[in-house]
């Protein structure tokens, strides 16, 4: 190849990568395993780059409000979703894209046969809970106690976490006995065989709807990437990565 046709290659190439698009994803803490394969997957069909930021779905919805440049949120519930849009935050209608399952989970062989009710038992000295006037995990966790009513006993127990992330190490490191969690957390490849896990009463909380929405704060460009890749989330592909890691899906509601 002469000099001319190198520089040619090269001035493309440096224009291909320079051209590289990529969107940030706020998203509820317990997708942190789940929504990094789906990322992967639409990279593979689009060429574009998903930057994921995890954290309670009330926080990041704060950071949001606050200017944060995020091109979408993937709640853990309905509600904040809801609440950006009525603050004109949003690009795009609210959509469940799957729905979540609490459990109980121990790494250090704690009793769970009672499931909650047996939260309340002396032998169990720490319960991890993600921060319920954050996190949509924690406040479905606090509806379990209290239709136990255990809830006020329970409480004195707590060791809280800024979300679902933060209580999986403490529990994974021993620091709780048991702790209230998303059920995709223990679907990842390096929890399965970490202690036991029960799940919850569904009857005792409230439905975990996930929610998600498209976001003002991006640029323009990012927008219609963004349209892209909540489409993606909802296609067979990725909704069988949600399924495989614990969702229940919003066609077998």
């Amino acid at each position: 190849m002469n000099l001319l046709g190198k520089i040619f290659v090269s001035t493309m190439a440096i224009a291909s990568f320079s051209w590289s698009q990529t969107i940030t994803v706020a998203a509820a803490a317990n997708l942190k395993y789940a929504l990094s394969d789906i990322a992967k997957e639409f990279k593979k069909s689009s060429g574009i780059d998903v930057k994921i930021i995890t954290g309670a779905s009330g926080k990041l919805t704060q950071q949001i409000m606050s200017g944060a440049p995020f091109d979408a949120l993937l709640s853990a519930d309905v509600e904040y979703p809801a609440k950006l849009a009525k603050g004109g935050f949003t690009t795009t209608p609210s959509q469940v894209y799957a729905y979540g399952t609490l459990i109980l989970w121990s790494a250090n062989g704690a009793d769970l046969s009672n499931n909650v009710a047996g939260l309340a038992n002396q032998n169990v000295k720490r319960v991890g809970i993600a921060n319920p006037k954050t996190a949509p995990y924690g406040q479905e966790a606090m509806n379990a106690l209290r239709y136990y009513k255990i809830d006020g006993a329970v409480k004195l127990k707590f060791i809280n976490g800024e979300s679902i992330n933060q209580v999986a190490t403490y529990v994974t490191t021993k620091a709780v006995d048991v702790g209230f969690m998303a059920k995709s957390i223990v679907y990842a490849p390096e929890m399965k065989t970490v202690g036991k896990w029960v799940e919850v009463n569904p009857a005792s909380y409230n439905k975990i709807d996930q929610a998600m929405v498209g976001l003002k704060n991006g640029s323009p460009e990012n927008q219609i990437a963004t349209k892209k890749f909540l489409k993606f989330v909802m296609s067979p592909k990725a909704q069988g990565i949600l399924k495989n890691n614990g969702y229940i899906l919003p066609t077998q509601k």
